[in-house]
């Protein structure tokens, strides 16, 4: 029996429809990853199944006496310790141990305990202790209050507490968001032995490739499921892709010969019976739609202009808070061509080191120098707090480029996608991708040297995520990546550098190596042996050749662009001086036949430009993919 149905289902949210005659079903274990762009309806989706949101149609059915729990959407406060708030969770066994402690009739009290031991309640603290330390909160952290932790850590507690409940159905929404690499490795093992069934909306591809067995993308108001993780649905839906477009292409061409037998001979008296018939045959050929794809995200970083080595430098350096120091005896260099992933658990001092390299923290000792024409372009995931919701993209980029003409602070923010409707959109109305590509335009918008992205892509969808990937592979900067998404750090980064233990050191492996010491560290501290150390140099030479390769093809990308930009150029004023000559006034006028030649052999020598820069930038294309599939 399936346990969770829904039928026909339509959803919509201020006049706008996200669902139309959507349907899926979910068995029971059976994990499902929901997937589509931001903005695609998957949250108000799960609002829904939790009956958060009344349907405007269709059916959401649950299975009788399944239970469901879902990460609450405001993290939780108080006083209570974390340990507290997460047994709170449990309602019913909350309940009946309050009741246990004033019931007097016999009766009702061995009830009261057999109902306890049903639902396992002795073991509870036990359980709940595992998941929070699983999520990042050692013994210590557990018995602290809610309230002396942030939010993105408070928003562990919330997980925590929906895995706690252990329901039949478990609605997850973006659970990595607020988790470093060690707890969502814990999380995909968590998930891989619970019985139940869940629902995740996750645009982390690492976790829907090893904790679901099915995908449910929801695009243009419909659901459809495919077995297996994403990438599997990513060949599946391309195979789908190509052989509709396939088929849409033969009806095409049997429906335009049909037609041009009608359009012949249907005046003739001979051939009006043939042509009939055609036209019968046209009208049962079915109509195979082509395939729509969204226009794919397109990200494009400003090019800073090159710097000397080095660019940064640092000599046994410690930062801190006040007189607390977070790290120390740092001594390191960052150039032009680095790409450096941080790695290490939240709390070890990542973004301490990200705003100690942005200058928005002082060594407490030691010397930082650098270029003093370093530009540095920092951007870190709170800063949405910052944004001032009553304002558009356009009001906030103006700000920042006080100088900078409207066409300007418009091309920034195009060069993140924000296009002219949600540009004049008031930041409280954007989604968490938009206000994400927002402050990615705002962070580079005076063109960085080096550029430091906190979680850039935690409210990313899949598509922008590959977006932000390629144009961080065409920058010509560099940076500097703190994210718990491995697809990211592995497709980004050319050097690893492990934060932990008061120091910042370099890890001579690849994110497989990675996450396998984790793993091994995580068996030896539940056995309670030693923490073993970072792998030993596995990939370094792998490392180094792919930033040789990449500062290789640098002139290649470099003349693209060129070429695209007098393409564009040219292209203009080929237009205009087109628009000219087809201006009935000009034969008009006195001296008409003068500037019709002037103009003429402008336009014939804008054409051989144009011609010879299209050539330039199909050589370097070329040339570029030729390089790059090598």
């Amino acid at each position: 029996m399936s346990l969770l149905v829904i039928s026909d289902l339509t959803l919509r949210i201020a006049g706008r429809t996200l669902l139309n005659g959507a349907s899926l079903t979910i068995d029971p274990g059976r994990k499902v990853g929901l997937v589509g762009h931001n903005g695609a309806g998957k949250s108000t989706l799960l609002a829904a199944i939790a009956g958060d949101i009344a349907p405007d149609g269709g059916e959401i059915r649950l299975s009788s006496r399944a239970r469901m729990a879902r990460i609450r959407q405001e993290a939780p406060t108080g006083h209570g310790s974390l340990l507290e708030t997460v047994l709170a969770g449990d309602t019913e066994r909350t309940a009946l141990l309050a009741e246990a402690d004033s019931a007097t009739d016999p009766m009702r009290i061995a009830d009261i305990h057999e109902r306890l031991r049903a639902i396992d309640a002795h073991s509870a603290p036990a359980r709940a202790a595992g998941i929070l330390s699983g999520l990042g909160f050692d013994m210590a952290a557990q018995a602290r209050p809610v309230s002396d932790f942030s939010g993105g850590w408070r928003m562990r507690v919330a997980l925590a507490t929906a895995l706690f409940l252990n329901p039949d159905l478990l609605l997850l929404d973006e659970p990595t968001n607020h988790l470093d690499l060690e707890a969502t490795l814990w999380l995909e093992g968590w998930l891989a032995r619970f019985a139940g069934a869940a629902l995740i909306v996750s645009h982390d591809r690492g976790l829907l490739d090893r904790a679901v067995d099915a995908i449910a993308h929801l695009d243009r108001g419909r659901l459809m499921l495919t077995p297996g993780g994403y990438e599997e649905f990513v060949r599946i839906r391309t195979e789908q892709a190509l052989q509709q477009a396939r088929m849409a292409e033969r009806i095409n061409a049997r429906r335009a010969h049909m037609q041009s037998f009608v359009d012949r001979f249907r005046a003739k008296a001979t051939k009006a019976k043939q042509a009939q018939a055609r036209l019968k045959a046209l009208e049962k050929l079915p109509v195979i739609e082509s395939v729509v794809e969204d226009a794919p995200s397109q990200f494009s970083f400003p090019e800073p202009s090159p710097l000397p080595p080095p660019m940064l430098t640092m000599d046994r350096v410690s930062v801190g808070y006040g007189d607390t120091t977070i790290l120390s005896n740092l001594s390191l260099r960052i150039d032009m061509e680095d790409r450096i992933a941080l790695l290490g658990a939240n709390g070890n001092g990542k973004s301490t080191f990200a705003k100690l390299v942005a200058g928005r923290l002082a060594p407490q000792s030691g010397t930082l120098s650098h270029s003093p024409r370093l530009r540095v372009g920092y951007f870190a995931q709170h800063q949405a707090e910052e944004l001032r919701p009553d304002e558009t993209p356009v009001d906030h980029m103006a700000r920042a480029l006080p100088d900078a003409t409207p066409v300007a602070v418009r091309s920034q923010l195009a060069r993140f996608g924000l296009d002219a409707a949600r540009a004049e959109t008031v930041t409280r109305d954007l989604s968490g991708g938009e206000k994400a590509r927002l402050l990615l335009a705002l962070a580079t918008r005076d063109a960085p040297h080096l550029l430091i992205l906190d979680e850039p892509t935690n409210h990313l969808d899949l598509d922008a995520r590959d977006a932000l990937i390629r144009a961080l592979a065409e920058f010509e900067g560099a940076v500097l990546l703190i994210s718990h998404d491995p697809h990211l750090v592995e497709l980004v980064a050319d050097r690893l550098w492990l934060v932990g233990d008061g120091g910042v050191r370099t890890f001579e492996g690849d994110m497989a190596e990675y996450r396998a010491w984790l793993i091994e560290r995580a068996r030896a501290a539940s056995s309670d042996g030693e923490s073993p150390r970072p792998a030993a140099p596995a990939r370094r030479e792998d490392r180094r050749e792919r930033a040789e390769a990449r500062k290789a093809l640098a002139p290649l990308r470099r003349r693209i662009r060129d070429a695209e930009a007098r393409m564009t150029k040219l292209a203009t004023e080929q237009a205009k001086v087109e628009a000219r000559l087809a201006d009935p006034t000009l034969y008009e006028a006195a001296g008409s036949a003068e500037e019709v030649t002037a103009l003429n052999t402008r336009l014939a020598t804008l054409r051989r430009e144009h011609e010879a820069a299209e050539e330039d930038w199909l050589a370097a294309e070329t040339e570029l993919e030729a390089a790059e599939a090598q």
